[in-house]
Parts: structure tokens; sequence; C-alpha cells
């Protein structure tokens, strides 16, 4: 048990610090190849919170345990919004200025309902992933046609443009994206097989570990960029980070598990987990579009996320 804690522990780590050097490498090298600076930020940088989830589903999925890839996709978007967002707007209302946030949620929406429909007959099927993975395409080809064309700057574009690296070296920046690469995928596998080992130990399936412990381990970095965010009074990159991630998360990393190991779904990934992002992301809309013309995430607002957090791990662990 103590070796499983540490495995999941020391890849949790590595997890995380190779994909803050994995995003900084890329930025780097993708800046000085002479990428616009808004090109990088919609899509390196806005990506980059999401690295863990993309590698622990992958990894997950190569060796066979397809519902700890899905448990920690729907874990992810549901801590996002209950525990990252409901930490962080306890710090103080977290102010939604940015147009595009307003488009994007209604998008994480739609995203998340053909999400619920293909798993809803307890099946992902490969053809169901390169879907999810097309329109993830085209969405991420929409945002970056649309800061083109739209002269007016965006908050979280320039504010993202601001984190991309400058005057780093291309040979640091290949070293780093380097390091990245090959650390992503060793931590990933450190930080499944020691939750494995935890869950066999707990009797837990492999759904409920991808729903807990891997899901909360890899969304660190969103808690990490939303606090230093809104610190920095750049509310609209905070909630900018999550909406993005949860994107991110439902349509490119939910892919990869039904395109690697596409079958049965355990049931109550289709309906209870499901249901419960559906719902929290429905909550997140209602919060910020309904609060009037001062759109905000407030502290009641946290304390609700939290608590509806807490609720959610209870249920889970009683199962």
């Amino acid at each position: 048990m103590l070796f499983n804690i540490f495995m999941l522990i020391a890849g949790l780590v590595a997890l995380v610090w190779s994909a803050d050097k994995f995003v900084y490498g890329a930025a780097a090298f993708a800046r000085n190849l002479g990428l616009p600076p808004m090109l990088i930020g919609l899509t390196i940088v806005a990506m980059g919170s999401s690295a863990p989830e993309m590698f622990v589903a992958a990894t997950a999925s190569m060796e066979g345990m397809t519902d700890t890839a899905i448990g920690n996709v729907l874990g992810s978007n549901i801590a996002n919004i209950t525990l990252i967002l409901g930490i962080t707007s306890l710090l103080g209302a977290i102010a939604v200025s940015s147009q595009t946030l307003i488009r994007e949620i209604p998008l994480m929406l739609i995203a998340t309902g053909i999400a619920g429909y293909f798993l809803h007959d307890g099946i992902l099927t490969r053809i169901e992933g390169f879907i999810l993975l097309g329109l993830f395409f085209m969405l991420m080809g929409y945002l970056i046609w649309h800061a083109i064309t739209n002269k007016k700057p965006d908050v979280p574009v320039d504010e993202a443009n601001d984190v991309i690296p400058k005057d780093v070296p291309t040979s640091r920046a290949i070293i780093w994206l380097v390091i990245g690469i090959i650390l992503l995928p060793l931590s990933a596998d450190w930080m499944v097989q020691g939750a494995v080992g935890i869950a066999k130990a707990y009797h837990l399936s492999d759904l409920v570990i991808g729903l807990t412990i891997i899901a909360i381990g890899t969304s660190l970095p969103e808690l990490a960029a939303c606090i230093s965010g809104v610190l920095k009074k750049e509310d609209d990159l905070a909630i900018g980070n999550i909406v993005g991630s949860n994107l991110f998360n439902i349509l490119a990393v939910l892919a990869i598990p039904a395109i690697i190991a596409p079958g049965a779904v355990d049931t109550a990934a289709s309906t209870r987990d499901f249901y419960m992002v559906m719902a929290t992301s429905s909550a997140l809309a209602a919060f910020i579009l309904l609060s009037g013309r001062a759109r905000s995430l407030k502290p009641w607002h946290g304390v609700i996320l939290l608590g509806t957090f807490v609720a959610y791990q209870l249920v889970l662990f009683q199962i």
C-alpha cells in the first residue's frame, strides 16, 4: 500500500511538473518560430492545463482501463467547477467581462450534451471518438478564426499572451519540450499504477478511482492557474481556464479512450456521473449568465459549489 501511495504521489508531482515544462517549451518554441502570440495563447497555453488528463486517459486506455479514463474526464470536469471554482470564488467575486466566455459557456453545454448522447447507450465507439475529435478541431478553428477576424481584442487572449515565455533560446525550449514529452507518459503511468493499487486495496471500481483520486489530482494545474489568475485580478483568465479545460476534456480527452479502447462503459458513468457533469456545467452557466449585467461568480456560489463537491464524493465512496 505504501508503495502504491508513493507511486501515486510521485506520478502526480511529476505529471504536473512535466506538463508545465512541456507547455513552457512548446510555447517558447512556437514563439521563436514566429507563430502569432494570439494563436499560441489559444492553443498551446489554453490546452496545457489539460495535458495531465490527456496522458492519463491514453495510459489508462492502453492498459485496458477504459472506465478509469472516462471517469477521469467526467470527474475532472466536475472537480473543475465544484472544487476549483468553488475554492477560487471564496477568495472574492470573480467578474466575467469577456464575450468569448459568454460564447464558450453555451458551447461547453452543447459539447457536454453531445458526449452524454454518445455515452447514454453504455457503449463508446471509435466512430464517436473521431466525431468528438473532429468537433474539437472545428471548435479550435472557430475560436482562432474569430480571434483573427475580431478587431476588438478579447481579455482572455490578451492575458494568455502575457504568460507566453519570451526571450527563451530555441535550444532551451526544445530541451524542455523533449523533457515534457518523455516525462508526461511515464508519470501518467506511475500515477495510474499507484491509483489502481490503492483502488484494489479498498475495493474501489476503476470508474470511481478515475472520478476521485485521479480526477482531483489532474485538476491541480487548473487550481493553481485559477488562484493565480484571481490574485492577479485576471478574473476572465481564471474562469476561461476552467471552461476551456472542460471543453478540451469532453471533446479531445474523451475521444482518446473511444479511439484506443472502444467498447462498453460502466452504467454509472453514462447516468449518475454524466448527469452530475451536466448539472454542474448548467449551474455554472446559470450563476454567470443570470447574475445580472455585472456577470460574476460570488462567494456564496463558491459555498454551493464546494458543498456539491463534498456531497458527490460522499455518494461515490458510499457505493
